[in-house]
């Protein structure tokens, strides 16, 4: 029986400019996160001679090995094993396809986009929430060896523009409103020229790569089609055409490009090839046993991610089994009645997601027996969390692993054969096919085990490039074609990886190395804490002090002085919040990933500095 994972993946900015390489690791009874074990800092003297074992670089060569097909080879071959099991059930729309009627669809939708003129290798924009019209542009563009770009479905206008113009779609398909936005207005905003021109036939000033809009419904927009148009558009010239694509394509090929979320700021396109995202799809379901039964996957989260992308929709396809869509945003209760109605067996959600289903009002009213394993995603879940979805959600088995956008995206994982203390204290070991080592950020030489450092990756997760930023690209990329993850890491004698911060968000007060997690994994034992983020916020006296946001439970008060008692001798002063600061809500991305610079940015205005 499969386990859930999680899976704590960020994309960010690199910071390599941080004033010590090896920090001390708080005690174990100060280091209460899920993501983090305690470390002994082993320091090298100049003559010291170190065995490989005694470095901190691990090797996975896999149990199996790696998958070399496109994703419409897998989708041909899937189709043939299960043709008349659901593949994708959209309950919002009251929408079901077979693997055999959704592979029929897609191949109709491939052959009217190559009738509007895209072609292999142009790029075609999806920009809306889940639902059926996602999917299809998701596999009917790798059919024809175009590549996708996932716009985040609640960008706005300076957002949209940005996206579109750096990956130069020539096409892009559009939800037609989603929540409070009108995509419609958004995009006449930019291109005022879809009042005018002919469908397929944009001239756009600001989008000169621009020619084809596509919406979804049946409005009849000026300047644009309707998705239902694609259905009808090919003819034999472009089933041919479709044929003949689709022999050429390459595994290596880049298949999608993917904006990161922006939780560190302005986001880049991470560009992953067949080759990425089906190996890891099929790794990571096979871990959690996709491979052993049918499995029916309940899928909140967004497809514009990798999370939705590559873990559900993508890994639905790799290994046989049902996704699940139960809205087309993120609802706690409609995830938990689509896990009722749909017996899913699987459950997939940030930590924050995970939060809203255990503390909804109604979770009792839910049967959710038929869960067994999930994934976990996004950021770090606290151990408390963990340990209530292995209670209260049936979640028992629980397994952990960690990834970024950039390598496609998970390159730790534990097995199903680790005890259950590596599954709730690390991110497990490197995952099939990859290379872990954990480096000095100063001098880039490898720490020995259990000393802190960056984490780094190698292997064929590793995304092509960010798409036209060959400069940030080499900053994250070395030409040993390690990824550096700006992660904060340690790696124990066992092979065991602990995130124990991300080199952005650690915290210097007065000269000590804080790591933000730690606190927030301490606070969430609270009785009256929901939910807890810190960050650092500036100081004239000591460079920077520790400020704890806090969102508290329904009904439940408390104050500020009770929050810094309850620290008071379980952790170092230095680490106590100085500023609490409660709140309803966190900045969030879509995904459900916090932005901790805009809570920086928040407290600077908040505390009057410029």
């Amino acid at each position: 029986m499969g386990r859930p994972i999680i899976w704590y993946g960020w994309t960010r900015n690199l910071c390599r400019k941080i004033a010590c390489a090896r920090h001390t690791v708080p005690s174990r009874n100060h280091l209460l996160c899920a993501s983090a074990a305690p470390a002994t800092l082993h320091r090298r003297s100049s003559s010291s001679v170190l065995s490989k074992q005694e470095l901190s670089y691990f090797h996975n060569a896999g149990p199996t090995p790696l998958i070399g097909k496109t994703i419409g080879q897998i989708m041909d071959e899937t189709t043939e094993k299960f043709p008349d099991r659901d593949a994708h059930v959209f309950l919002r729309d009251g929408i079901r396809r077979t693997f055999a009627e959704f592979r029929e669809e897609t191949d109709r939708v491939a052959t009217g986009l190559l009738a509007l003129g895209i072609k292999r290798g142009d790029r075609v924009g999806m920009w809306g929430p889940s639902t059926l019209e996602w999917v299809l542009t998701q596999f009917a563009t790798s059919r024809i060896g175009a590549i996708m770009v996932n716009i985040n479905p609640v960008y706005r206008v300076h957002e949209l523009e940005y996206a579109l113009r750096t990956s130069e779609c020539k096409a892009v398909v559009c939800a037609r409103t989603f929540r409070s936005l009108d995509y419609y207005a958004m995009l006449r905003e930019i291109c005022p020229e879809l009042d005018t021109d002919k469908p397929g036939q944009l001239n756009c000033a600001r989008l000169p790569n621009l020619k084809t809009v596509i919406f979804r419904g049946e409005d009849n927009l000026p300047g644009t089609f309707n998705f239902s148009d694609l259905l009808k558009m090919g003819g034999s010239n472009e089933e041919k055409l479709r044929d003949e694509y689709e022999n050429k394509i390459q595994f290596d090929e880049p298949v999608s490009v993917l904006f990161t979320s922006g939780t560190t700021g302005f986001p880049k396109g991470a560009t992953l090839t067949h080759h990425n995202i089906v190996n890891n799809a099929f790794n990571v379901g096979h871990m959690v046993g996709y491979h052993e039964k049918h499995h029916r996957i309940c899928v909140p989260v967004p497809l514009y991610h990798c999370f939705g992308m590559v873990m559900a929709s993508l890994c639905g396809m790799v290994h046989g089994a049902t996704c699940v869509f139960p809205s087309p945003g993120f609802e706690a209760e409609a995830a938990l009645q689509a896990v009722a109605t749909e017996r899913c067996t699987s459950l997939y959600g940030t930590p924050t997601m995970f939060i809203d289903y255990l503390h909804h009002p109604r979770l009792s009213e839910f049967d959710v027996s038929s869960l067994s394993t999930g994934i976990m995603g996004g950021s770090p879940c606290p151990i408390e969390t963990m340990k209530q979805c292995m209670t209260r959600l049936n979640m028992k088995d629980v397994s952990i692993a960690y990834g970024l956008t950039e390598v496609s995206p998970i390159i730790t994982q534990t097995c199903r054969d680790d005890p259950v203390d590596k599954r709730v204290s690390t991110v497990g070991k490197a995952a099939p096919h990859t290379e872990l080592k954990i480096i000095d950020i100063q001098t880039g030489e490898i720490v020995l085990r259990n000393t802190s450092g960056e984490l780094c990756s190698r292997g064929y997760t590793t995304m092509i490039g960010y798409w036209n930023n060959q400069k940030k690209t080499d900053e994250a990329i070395d030409k040993a074609r390690w990824f550096h993850t700006g992660d904060i890491a340690v790696m124990n004698d066992e092979g065991y990886v602990s995130i124990v911060g991300r080199s952005k968000d650690m915290i210097i007060r007065g000269g000590e190395n804080i790591y933000p997690v730690e606190i927030e994994n301490f606070l969430y034992k609270h009785p009256q804490i929901n939910d807890v983020q810190v960050i650092g916020v500036p100081d004239e006296r000591l460079g920077e002090i520790v400020c704890a946001w806090v969102k508290l439970k329904e009904g439940q008060t408390t104050t500020e002085d009770d929050i810094r008692d309850f620290c008071k001798g379980e952790m170092a002063h230095f680490k106590i919040p100085k500023i609490v600061h409660f709140v309803s809500e966190f900045p969030i991305t879509v995904t459900g990933k916090v932005q901790k610079f805009k809570m920086r940015e928040e407290m600077a205005r908040i505390m009057g500095i410029e």
